[in-house]
């Protein structure tokens, strides 16, 4: 016997009691339900319900579903509420729900034409949007578009394009457990966690600033090795007294949205980890105040109260923090799948390239084109809402806990 399905769209103004009234009109037929999904925007309500039954010639269908019809109308006029309904395949609809990406847009703003491109984009790769949901109006708006049908790595290639011409940044995950198993975090520190780089701090003590300025940027481009950089660069710093440590920590700022997003995941028993070219000598401190659990950074060598110019040990470079990455999670008891890496220079490149999700914070071209996905605004707590946690959800536990939400 054929399955049939009736798509029931009811719109009009938000009250009490919509959803109970058009159930208790429905439990009166032979129907079942097979979806529902409902959003309030501005006091206004649109609630879908997809019911279903079983049509043919000989089971009355038609004189049921008139039945139906009238006494839904009949529930929308009393609510002085608009109806819509449409009859369709239960087969075609579990058809197209096949192959479900997540498509998250974020912007300082959104606009009409960024959607319009990235929906114009969606719909030419033979595409659905099923479902679309804010999960942030400031201080960057996030949407995220639930999509069926569609290849994801041809769909990503697609809107990066479509993102680069309207200058916002777009994610494609695939959704599902995969999407929900990520309980890792591991991010680079320099210019990710905190704004700038510590060694150029440290050089400005020592009165170097142009010069380990100019090879840093050499490095996060691809351009220089990262150790060779490295020591290039601690070698200036020869004789800086080992009180510059105290003085750089007070120097340290976080970049917007990093406790938001440290106290977020680690309330949602997350684990995460910072791992850096810089020296432990600060980012000990970081592991303190935020209550990191693991992290992997270079030792500054230190004889009679100051600096030699050297470091002490292997030297964390691009490999190097992909072992970190591997490391840290066999410590958490977790597959790489369940990964996710954060960085913006070259040095981060592997680690990226080794997570189960790599994404690229106002990063370098070469780090944004590797990446699954790019985040260019100047929010660490966005990364949030890549992993489908809405702004309003962070609020709502940061007032249950007392927190007044510092960014």
């Amino acid at each position: 016997m054929d399955q049939r399905t009736l798509l029931i769209t009811l719109t009009g103004p938000d009250r009490p009691g919509v959803t109970s009234r058009l159930f208790s009109v429905l439990s009166g037929f032979p129907v079942s339900v097979a979806d529902i999904e409902q959003v309030v925007i501005r006091g206004r309500l649109t609630l879908g319900v997809l019911v279903a039954y079983s049509g043919g010639p000989s089971t009355g269908t038609g004189t049921t579903l008139g039945a139906l019809w009238t006494a839904v109308e009949r529930v929308a006029e009393d609510l002085g509420m608009e109806v819509e309904l449409s009859t369709g395949s239960q087969a075609a609809k579990e058809q197209r729900r096949r192959g479900r990406l997540s498509v998250s847009v974020l912007g300082a703003t959104l606009q009409p034409a960024a959607i319009a491109g990235i929906a114009g984009r969606i719909a030419a790769a033979g595409a659905n949007i099923d479902r679309i949901e804010r999960l942030a109006q400031w201080p960057v708006t996030c949407i995220e578009l639930s999509v069926s049908g569609a290849n994801p790595a041809a769909l990503r290639v697609e809107l990066a394009a479509e993102a680069a011409a309207q200058e916002v940044d777009v994610a494609v995950q695939r959704t599902g457990l995969s999407r929900r198993a990520k309980r890792l975090i591991v991010m680079d520190v320099d210019s990710t966690l905190i704004q700038g780089e510590v060694i150029e701090l440290l050089a400005a003590h020592a009165g170097c600033l142009d010069e380990v300025a100019r090879v840093t940027e050499q490095a996060m481009r691809g351009e220089l090795d990262f150790s060779e950089s490295l020591r290039k660069r601690v070698a200036l710093l020869e004789g800086l007294p080992e009180e510059v440590f105290a003085d750089v920590r007070k120097e340290v700022v976080l970049t917007p949205g990093a406790r938001t997003l440290v106290r977020t995941l680690k309330r949602l028993d997350y684990r995460f980890a910072i791992v850096s070219g810089g020296f432990t000598q600060i980012t000990d401190a970081l592991v303190e105040e935020l209550g990191i659990d693991y992290s992997a950074a270079n030792v500054l060598e230190v004889v009679d109260g100051r600096l030699t110019g050297r470091v002490v040990g292997d030297i964390v470079d691009r490999p190097g923090k992909a072992r970190a990455l591997e490391r840290f999670a066999a410590a958490a008891g977790l597959p790489i799948s369940q990964t996710v890496a954060i960085g913006d220079g070259a040095n981060d490149l592997d680690m990226i390239a080794t997570a189960g999700l790599g994404i690229a914070f106002n990063a370098k071209p070469v780090v944004r084109q590797a990446a699954d996905t790019a985040v260019n605004t100047p929010y660490l707590d966005s990364i949030l809402y890549l992993l489908g946690i809405s702004r309003d959800e962070v609020e709502a536990a940061d007032a249950e806990d007392g927190v007044l939400t510092p960014r």
